[in-house]
């Protein structure tokens, strides 16, 4: 059996890819990425050349965007930082600007709050009951990819990757398409 599987409840599952002693309810920057189920392209489809690229979103595209900038209003120590919806996945920074936690708590199995797994369960769940009730056939991927970001050179590194997402779709899409006239020819 591979390493990174355990046995719960008597059955294998993959083991957590968080840092194991670290306090994901502490203050500092977190890198999120966040994928619809099978990659489908659900928020929209990047528009424009290289230069102009953004995304035209979708109902549901529309609906991930605001209620990410809702994220504060629900939990008030969070801050947004750079983000974007791209067609089958959102990559964000989430500040948590927490001066008066003095106690560190280990990452832990079970109930969860004011942390970076209940704000992300928070997010998901509401786009997907916006999705339920408007019969938009729409799922996450399950989880969440996190990144602790563990200084300015990083997060500016990071904001400037989100920034430029819409420009790389793009150039992939160009790339993938030249590849395969050329197989053509």
């Amino acid at each position: 059996m591979k390493s990174n599987t355990l046995k719960f409840k008597n059955k294998y599952r993959i083991a957590s890819c968080r840092l194991r002693n670290y306090d994901y309810g502490s203050t500092g920057h977190y890198f999120i990425t966040i994928n619809i189920k099978n990659r489908r392209h659900l928020f929209g489809k990047i528009v424009g050349g290289i230069e102009t690229a953004r995304l035209a979103p979708t109902e549901i595209g529309l609906i991930a965007i605001d209620y990410w900038k809702q994220i504060p209003k629900h939990h008030p120590f969070v801050v947004i930082d750079a983000f974007i919806v791209m067609p089958d996945h959102l990559h964000g920074i989430l500040y948590f600007d927490k001066p008066e936690k003095r106690t560190w708590e280990h990452n832990r199995f079970g109930p969860q709050s004011e942390n970076l797994a209940s704000v992300i369960r928070s997010f998901k769940s509401s786009v997907k009951r916006y999705a339920n009730q408007h019969g938009i056939n729409f799922a996450w991927q399950p989880s969440y990819h996190d990144h602790i970001i563990r200084n300015k050179r990083a997060l500016n590194a990071i904001r400037n990757y989100i920034t430029n997402n819409p420009k790389k779709w793009v150039l992939n899409l160009k790339t993938h398409h030249d590849a395969s006239q050329k197989t053509q020819e």
